[in-house]
């Protein structure tokens, strides 16, 4: 039978923490975005330990003659658009068959971000600059080789797009910008 959590709070501590919010109301709301990346955590990590209940085939203390067994687990950061840097704990197997699908291997933020970082990269902000820039609005700091990293399809694209054949276009008129010095 489960038992239900009962909270109780007085109403003068209710109007010291109305009071305490009206004083300094950044700090009610990084309370909240702690609460919302711990909950986050919270959820990641029992996705993935129910993702390898399913790999090994039973739920945690079942035992099965001569087969894979848990082995305890390891941190994971992960940064979300809107949330910030989450941290959660990946499980793993004794041998190390199992790999989450929940997080993927070698990324370290959601593809979202990866958008926002092409973007302001071609608006031509330097991978310094945004690296500088990006911890307050994504709660993590992110290299200029990051950054690097994550355009390189977008520097590719720009690159073939740049290069490709135009023999086949019916072009009329190229312009060729030259500059202009002034007293010339």
């Amino acid at each position: 039978m489960r038992s239900a959590l009962k909270l109780e709070v007085s109403v003068p501590e209710v109007m010291e923490f109305i009071k305490a919010i009206e004083k300094t109301p950044e700090n009610f709301s990084e309370m909240i975005r702690f609460d919302v990346r711990e909950a986050t955590g919270r959820y990641l990590t029992t996705l993935m330990r129910a993702e390898l209940d399913h790999f090994l085939g039973r739920r945690p203390y079942e035992r099965m003659r001569g087969s894979n067994h848990r082995n305890g687990s390891y941190p994971r950061r992960w940064t979300f658009k809107g949330i910030g840097e989450v941290k959660a704990a990946v499980p793993r197997d004794r041998l190390g068959a199992f790999m989450t699908q929940i997080l993927p291997r070698s990324k370290q933020y959601e593809e979202k971000i990866v958008k926002d970082l092409n973007l302001l990269f071609l608006t031509g902000a330097s991978t310094r600059s945004l690296s500088m820039i990006l911890k307050r609005p994504i709660g993590r700091k992110i290299s200029a080789t990051e950054i690097s990293k994550a355009n390189v399809e977008l520097t590719e694209a720009i690159e073939r797009w740049r290069s490709r054949d135009l023999s086949s276009e019916h072009i009329k008129y190229i312009f060729l910008p030259f500059p202009v010095y002034p007293g010339q």
